[in-house]
């Protein structure tokens, strides 16, 4: 039960984190996939909020429980679950995330 409770206020630590930027990603400092989205968002000029979990493991059991698997690098933008590496770089090759990001207010044209 404690576990479960301690999920739930991490899922809503995630949350409340996600939503106070238009661009917000998890992170690992030894997570170079981390490192090449985190360069992939200043190249298209947004400036992400970053927080990095080394040493948090209630948010990223969190993360975990909202379907980031790996736990990082998790990308939200606009306040929702855009997806791990692979998913934002799928975005990035079909030309959306540039859009999703202008359409969330992280970057400006």
């Amino acid at each position: 039960v404690l576990r479960n409770q301690r999920k739930i206020v991490g899922m809503d630590r995630v949350r409340e984190m996600a939503s106070k930027k238009a661009a917000v990603i998890f992170t690992k400092s030894s997570c170079f996939m981390c490192h090449s989205i985190k360069t992939l968002f200043y190249e298209l000029g947004a400036s992400p909020a970053i927080h990095e979990i080394d040493q948090d493991r209630e948010i990223e059991w969190a993360l975990r429980g909202l379907g980031c698997n790996p736990s990082v690098p998790a990308v939200f933008i606009g306040g929702k679950f855009v997806g791990s590496a692979k998913d934002v770089i799928s975005l990035h090759v079909d030309g959306s995330l540039r859009q999703m990001l202008i359409d969330a207010r992280a970057i400006w044209l």
